[in-house]
């Protein structure tokens, strides 16, 4: 192992930059867990059935030793039961009764505040086991405006909010250039939680995620939603083709009993990564922009 003492600065924020692409984010454990405590347990646990099966098939030329208890692990050796919990793997959930679980809670919830409930209580999605937050609509569900990221980001997902850092600035300028704020329009993302390493979610995860922003826009009855990023644009549009090709035009969503006219556009990381987008990126702000002010959403 590789002291961090014996790195340089540039050395070590490498190091550190690749943890952060690969999904690592915390070092140390919430609570100190004594990991070798836990060994000694499971060679105690294994030692009975080793015996028993010396026992049943001694070697050649060999006695059966007679039968001893094996030695149990004091209190100090013994990890604790919410430890033993949390380290053991999560109940696996078919994929289809997921789906159906998901259905069932997003029906059932009359109103945001049930949901967003519900959603934080629901354990039948892999992706909500490795992620620190639940993110869930924020803002104004009554401006008649919806505006749906992608998926979480790191930072989303420590600061428990949709569209925090860099990307999150930018975004309160692009919304600002077209005279709204956060606090004006109901925001929220497409999945509710991380994907390790910032990965794209599985067709899977995908259909269990789906019932829920479904279900948000169902109870916030948007008269208009605009959508930032690739997968959102493919998640509702059902096309395969990249986000240059999606944004810019005006298409209607289905959801529920509501039809609704909804435009695609730039996440705002695309717009940090390639900065020359943001002249398209401002023509779909403007298309945004004359929508709303045609449905007397914006003032003039």
């Amino acid at each position: 192992m590789i002291s961090a003492n014996d790195l340089s600065p540039a050395e070590l924020a490498a190091l550190l930059h690749f943890h952060a692409d690969a999904g690592v984010e915390w070092l140390l454990e919430e609570e100190a867990i004594d990991r070798f405590a836990e060994f000694e347990a499971m060679k105690a646990a294994r030692r009975p059935a080793a015996a028993q099966a010396q026992q049943q098939h001694p070697a050649a030329g060999e006695r059966p030793l007679p039968s001893q208890a094996p030695p149990r692990p004091n209190a100090a050796t013994r990890p604790a039961p919410a430890e033993r919990a949390a380290s053991g793997p999560q109940p696996a959930i078919p994929d289809g009764e997921a789906v159906q679980q998901a259905r069932f809670v997003a029906e059932t919830a009359r109103s945001l505040v049930e949901l967003r409930t519900a959603i934080e209580a629901f354990s039948s999605c892999n992706l909500k086991h490795s992620a620190r937050s639940t993110i869930f609509a924020s803002g104004d569900a009554e401006s008649g405006i919806m505006v749906i990221g992608s998926a979480p980001s790191a930072e989303d997902d420590r600061e428990g909010m949709p569209f925090s850092g860099k990307s999150g600035q930018l975004f309160d300028k692009m919304l600002a250039a077209i005279g709204l704020t956060r606090s004006a329009i109901l925001l929220t993302q497409v999945i509710p939680w991380r994907p390790p390493g910032n990965r794209a979610p599985s067709a899977a995860e995908m259909d269990i995620c789906r019932p829920f922003i479904e279900r948000q826009i169902a109870l916030a009855e948007p008269k208009a939603i605009l959508l930032l990023g690739n997968f959102s644009a493919r998640f509702f549009f059902g096309e395969n083709d990249t986000i240059h090709g999606l944004r810019g035009r005006w298409k209607e969503i289905a959801v529920a009993d509501c039809v609704i006219p909804a435009i695609a556009s730039l996440h705002p990381q695309d717009l940090l990564t390639a900065p020359v987008n943001k002249r398209l990126a401002w023509n779909d702000l403007l298309a945004f922009q004359a929508k709303l002010k045609s449905l007397s959403l914006l003032r003039n």
